[in-house]
Parts: structure tokens; sequence; C-alpha cells
């Protein structure tokens, strides 16, 4: 049997091992998918190794971490410096990949934008705003709260803010990319902001997959608004395509993970 996971912190709330257990299952696969809770995303390699998992997805807050304990890093993951997909080959070598950039992407396809504005500047962002920028938008945003953290975004081809200097401005697309309402009622950002931005967005996407506070304000305001339920299918999608090493189809992972939600 060929065993998978999920490393994060919490993980107890994750339904990604309804997915892609769903898609073991319906091709008669003699592998599980389990959730491992972990403290310290620098463990990863010896967990993977004592438990013989062949694969993992990555969550917060490990996703940057998961990225430096990787053997080889392939795709846009090098560029990210995240990474929520790892493979352990059978030298026992980890090899890293981020599919939540094209996850996002492809879940909001159906939606006609141009102002984008993140919220949060963790390892999530850095995949959704790379992606922005391959798919061409020229004017994207992001917010966080410290200075510290958006370093990183610092050469890239975007606005960066933190809250005290941020301009309302009328962004057509709103992301929340924190962990704010996954386990609390907290939202992103002070809320006299949001209120602001909400006022003249149009768009508002939560990566959490359940209702949350940054939601319900949304709603309020009359914007039109997803949670992540969709961005995790699509990942998972492509996730689950590297696990099997793409012998079955994107098209047909996708059957059986949509039907999940």
């Amino acid at each position: 049997m060929k065993l998978f996971t999920i490393f994060g912190n919490p993980v107890s709330h994750s339904k990604s091992p309804l997915i892609h257990n769903s898609v073991f299952k319906k091709y008669a696969l003699d592998h599980r998918y389990i959730r491992t809770a972990i403290e310290d995303g620098k463990t990863i390699p010896d967990v993977m190794k004592n438990l013989n998992i062949s694969g993992a997805s990555v969550t917060v807050p490990h996703k940057e971490v998961a990225f430096q304990i990787c053997d080889e890093v392939q795709g846009v993951a090098r560029d990210i410096g995240a990474v929520n997909c790892l493979v352990r080959n059978n030298c026992g070598k980890i090899i890293g990949y981020n599919t939540d950039g094209d996850g996002f992407i492809h879940s909001i396809r159906d939606w006609k934008f141009e102002k984008i504005l993140i919220v949060g500047a963790g390892g999530t962002a850095k995949a959704i705003v790379h992606s922005f920028i391959n798919q061409g938008f020229k004017n994207v945003s992001i917010v966080n709260r410290s200075l510290n953290r958006l370093k990183d975004f610092e050469n890239l081809c975007i606005s960066v803010n933190t809250w005290d200097n941020l301009k309302i401005d009328s962004f057509d697309l709103i992301v929340n990319v924190t962990s704010a309402g996954l386990k609390d009622d907290l939202l992103p950002m002070p809320k006299e902001i949001l209120e602001a931005l909400f006022e003249k967005g149009k768009y508002v996407v939560d990566a959490i997959y359940h209702e949350t506070p940054f939601l319900r304000l949304a709603k309020e305001k009359g914007l039109e608004t997803k949670d992540g339920s969709d961005m995790l299918v699509y990942q998972g999608v492509l996730a689950n395509s590297i696990f099997l090493e793409r012998k079955i189809s994107k098209e047909l992972i996708e059957k059986e993970m949509i039907k999940i939600f």
C-alpha cells in the first residue's frame, strides 16, 4: 500500500483525505491518504521516512519550510519559494511542487476582473501572485499587516502595501489568503478597511473552504463571493495527478473530486 498525507497545523478540518481517497477508491488503487499534524515543518523528511509516506500535501503554516527541506523543486515552485505538494521517490529524495496558484486561477476562470488585491503574504499568496503575473495580469496589489513578510514581493511587478499605507481603491477581486476565520471569528484586516474596500469591490474569495467572517461581510455589502472549495479541488487534481505519476487524466480525477462538494 502507498501512503499519502497532508502536513499542517491544524489539519483536523482538512477535506483533502476525502477528495484524494475518492480517486483511489474509484480506480481500486491500494493507496490511502491521511492527516498528519506537525508542529515543526523541518521534521517532514523524518516523518515521511519513518511512516513510509510516498507523497504529501502541505498546508499552513509549513509551505515555505517544506520548500527548504526539498532535495529538488520542480516548476513554478522554484520561483515561489513555497511548496504544497511533495513526492518521495524510490531513492528517498523529496521533490516539491506548487499547485496552489494554478488551482486558484482555475477556480475563478468564469469571472472577469483586472484589478486584484491579495490579503496576506504567506506561501499561498506567493503562489497566487506568481500565477497572476504569469497569466499577464498587470494590476496586482498585496497587503499585509507587517512589512517584514512583504520583502519577498518587493522585486515583483506588483504594489506592496501594509495596512497603514494601503490606498482604498476599486479592486475588482479581493482575495484572503490568511488563516483568519479558519478556526476563529477573526477578520484578516480591520473591519473599517475591509468595509471601505468592499464598497468599491466586485468579487471576493477566501482560500478557506467554508464561510468565514470575511465572506459574510462581503455578502452583506452585496459582493459575489466564493470560498476555497473549488481551489482545494483544482489544486488537489493537480497534486493527485503528480501522486499517480500522471497515469490517470486530470479530467477523470476532477470528475471524482468534485463529487465531494
